[in-house]
């Protein structure tokens, strides 16, 4: 029968060293716990929030000079392949046109001049044939020249199509890492605002709410007293408008008060900051560029003195110019602000003004 050993005791020794790795691993991970970075207060997402939103503005406007370009790049490859494709009728029309003659040459004339002189009855006819035939490479030349011609068109005309297609390539490739940027930053602000309580949540949502009521307000008071029974704007300008056109772009924006910012979008519903200038300058009819940069030099430079502005005016924000409002009188903007914000009033000082700009 196998025998049945008891186990050996532990031994006092090995009791003690359990005991103490035991203990020491307790203790280091109290020790971790307590220098485990603190989650970032309401403020500090809030800040870091409105960094990342800042940015992916940066990275909109890109974003939007990409399309644009795109856009221009698309139009200008169908003119070109347009082109060749007429091109190409005119060199295959002058190639058949020297295979004609040539077949023709070979049908008719391969007989020496001389043999055929004295082999004719009529050296009258012979003459005049042989006239013809120098009339013939006369033509012949003029066609080959004419087919050389047209050939270097055509290849010309497609070189330049090739560049072009592969410079929208490359804008192409740009604009959807652009995109990606773009949706990166704010899927990471998202995931920071996700840190914080429902309350937090709310409690920020409530501070922006308010902070537009606030500006509204602020507008609205001002302009009470000067609105005109014709009027069809929301506010009455604080001073006349540098034109018509311009009265009629800020009545277009104020319109549009409460849409939501969308990177990327010119109305008519949802906007970002250089879609609601164009869209609303649209409605009065009058073009300008789709970028906050292009919009910069859209117009006369006023500089940077707010007291200069007048309403229907664009405020250009930052040293990449990667903002832009309208001013709509009383010291106040008009703008799309930034993603999870709504197109508001707000004090046409609140950011760094880089240029003022009068279309």
């Amino acid at each position: 029968m196998a025998s049945h050993r008891r186990p050996k005791p532990v031994g006092r020794a090995r009791v003690s060293i359990l005991t103490a790795t035991a203990a020491a691993a307790v203790a280091l991970s109290a020790q971790s716990g307590a220098h485990a970075d603190p989650a970032p207060t309401k403020d500090q997402v809030k800040a870091q929030v409105d960094e990342l939103n800042e940015q992916a503005e940066v990275k909109t406007e890109a974003l939007n000079a990409s399309v644009e370009k795109q856009q221009a790049l698309q139009q200008q490859v169908g003119q070109l392949q347009d082109q060749l494709a007429r091109q190409q009728e005119h060199v295959t029309t002058a190639r058949e046109a020297l295979a004609g003659i040539a077949a023709e040459q070979y049908r008719t004339g391969t007989m020496p001049q001389t043999m055929q002189l004295m082999l004719s009855s009529s050296p009258d006819t012979f003459l005049g044939q042989a006239g013809a035939l120098n009339a013939v490479g006369s033509t012949q030349a003029d066609l080959l020249k004419t087919f050389k011609d047209e050939q270097a068109q055509l290849d010309a005309q497609r070189k330049e199509a090739e560049s072009k297609l592969a410079e929208l390539d490359t804008t192409t490739k740009a604009l959807k890492a652009d995109k990606e940027d773009v949706q990166a930053k704010l899927a990471k602000a998202q995931d920071l605002l996700n840190t914080l309580t429902q309350q937090e949540r709310e409690q920020l949502a409530a501070a922006e709410a308010k902070a537009a009521d606030d500006a509204r307000a602020k507008a609205d008071a001002a302009q009470q007293s000067q609105r005109a029974s014709r009027d069809t704007a929301r506010v009455e300008l604080n001073a006349p408008a540098s034109s018509s056109f311009s009265g009629n772009a800020v009545g277009a924006a104020v319109s549009k008060l409460g849409s939501w910012y969308s990177y990327g979008a010119a109305g008519p519903s949802t906007f970002d900051c250089s879609g609601l200038m164009q869209w609303a300058y649209k409605q009065a009819g009058v073009s300008i560029p789709r970028t906050s940069q292009a919009q910069a030099g859209a117009g006369t430079s006023l500089g940077t003195d707010i007291s200069k502005a007048r309403p229907g005016d664009l405020i250009i924000y930052y040293g990449d110019q990667h903002h832009v409002g309208m001013y709509v009188g009383n010291g106040q903007i008009i703008h799309a602000p930034h993603t999870g914000a709504q197109v508001r009033y707000e004090s046409a000082t609140v950011m760094p003004i880089n240029r003022i700009v009068r279309i």
